[in-house]
């Protein structure tokens, strides 16, 4: 069986990681970090989900393999490990069944720890590091598996009293640490997102290239999903979105068997997870190769409030401010459109202060990318004054923090809006990072204005008559 490899400096780049964790624990008093991996996933019988590793234990270690826990003590003795991987012994007879496993020695040599144990051994090990130490810093409360864990390691410890043996008195939630660190991305993770975001838009691409009236949405989800792991992604990043006609207006509706009509639009929200990060791009077209006049007015005042969010989104922003760049431009769009009644009306700064534009617009325009497509982090500063209302204030952007831009309008038949426009549902969705005087969008692969989509899906049909393809 072939060994998998971990690049030189992807290992360095963890062990970085780890540094920057124990210099803040350190910083804090000292103590214990404990980081488990996912658990695996039982589908049904015996047959299990594909596994998935936990975003914060992948991001300290890029270790893969289930049945892991990482230790990282941060008040080791100078002669002592402090960086411990518990995982999965060497077993000739299930890699025969499952594949290659490093090993506690083989992945202590290929990722860097100090020490590695059997996860056999966890139970004796971790009361023994634990013993003496100040804190114990783990995800508290996020799992009754591991708080029952830790309770049992610290009755362990708490059983040597009588020999001089001290139990950590204090529990700190380590989250919002890794949080803050996973939040701004080093050149690794963005090399890696980069090209993710290249693959999902091929796969848009290649969808465009594949729609007419009568695919079924699933057609599309295959050729989505097949253009992910042709170019190397191991998954998709979420349940993929395609949408056909009314149901475009469904935010989160998974591809099913629809049939796209003839001036049908086509909501595709998809992405792949590379390498253990996420991609995230929706682009909307219509399934004749040709927008009608109320699709086009509508997507055009879709385009112009997702390049007002772009505008805007640049270091020393707020997080809000694309959001608010995006509804001011949706909003008065409502009213020259006249889904919104301009008699109730005065003005677009009515509009937004009564959220009325809310019933066609009910989500924000961006979170946070990364490990995770909903990415971690605090939305608004931590710690920071509250304004008049109690609200803490929104977070500052920072060169190198990621997020998607993703404004939309959704037109479900509603009494006085105009029949023209029911049953469109246009989101616009690309994912950008942070930089000091704007932001790098990493999604433009594929098509996004009007013109272009119609000139790639042309260009498509004209290339399936000769034979050819342009995917």
């Amino acid at each position: 069986m072939n060994q998998p490899t971990e690049p030189t400096i992807a290992i360095d780049v963890y062990r970085k990681r780890r540094e920057r964790v124990f210099a803040a624990l350190r910083a804090a008093g000292g103590g214990v970090a404990i980081v488990p991996t996912g658990p695996e996933a039982l589908r049904n019988r015996d047959a299990d989900y594909p596994y998935r590793h936990d975003s914060y234990f992948y991001y300290l270690t890029g270790f893969t393999e289930p049945e892991a826990l990482l230790v990282l003590d941060a008040s080791a003795a100078p002669d002592a490990p402090a960086s411990v991987l518990f995982c999965r012994e060497k077993n000739v007879e299930r890699e025969t069944w499952e594949g290659f496993r490093f090993g506690p020695e083989g992945a202590r040599e290929a990722f860097g720890f100090d020490a590695a144990f059997a996860i056999g051994e966890v139970d004796a090990q971790v009361p023994r590091i634990l013993a003496d130490k100040p804190v114990l810093h783990y995800a508290l409360g996020s799992s009754s598996e591991l708080d029952a864990q830790v309770r049992g390691w610290l009755d362990a410890v708490r059983a040597q009293g009588r020999g001089g043996v001290a139990a950590p008195t204090a529990a700190r939630d380590l989250i919002p640490l890794l949080d803050d660190m996973r939040l701004i991305k080093d050149e690794h993770e963005l090399a890696i997102m980069r090209r993710a975001g290249q693959i999902s838009a091929q796969a848009h691409r290649r969808a465009m290239a594949a729609c007419h009236p009568g695919v079924r949405e699933y057609e599309l989800e295959a050729e989505l999903l097949y253009t992910f792991r042709k170019f190397g992604a191991q998954a998709p990043a979420y349940t993929s979105i395609v949408a056909a006609g009314a149901n475009a207006c469904v935010l989160h509706y998974p591809a099913g068997n629809a049939i796209a009509q003839d001036g049908d639009l086509i909501l595709i929200d998809a992405a792949c997870e590379l390498d253990g990060y996420a991609s995230d791009i929706t682009r909307t077209f219509p399934a004749s190769g040709r927008f009608t006049p109320a699709q086009r007015e509508l997507y055009d005042i879709v385009l112009a409030a997702q390049q007002a969010a772009i505008d805007v989104t640049r270091a020393g922003a707020t997080f809000d401010d694309p959001h608010q760049a995006a509804v001011r431009v949706l909003s008065q769009g409502l009213l020259d459109t006249g889904i919104l009644d301009r008699t109730k009306f005065a003005s677009v700064n009515n509009v937004i202060a009564e959220r009325a534009y809310a019933p066609f617009y009910m989500h924000r325009t961006g979170h946070w990318l990364g490990i995770d497509v909903h990415d971690c982090g605090d939305y608004r500063e931590r710690g920071a004054p509250r304004d008049e209302t109690g609200a803490l204030p929104w977070r500052t952007l920072k060169p190198g923090m990621t997020l998607t831009i993703e404004p939309g309008l959704y037109i479900r038949p509603t009494e006085g809006v105009p029949e023209r426009y029911w049953n469109i549902g246009i989101r616009i969705e690309d994912d950008a990072i942070v930089t000091a005087n704007g932001c790098e969008l990493l999604t433009r692969d594929v098509a996004v204005g009007a013109d272009a989509i119609e000139a790639l899906m042309q260009a498509a049909r004209a290339s399936n008559e000769t034979g050819k393809s342009i995917a």
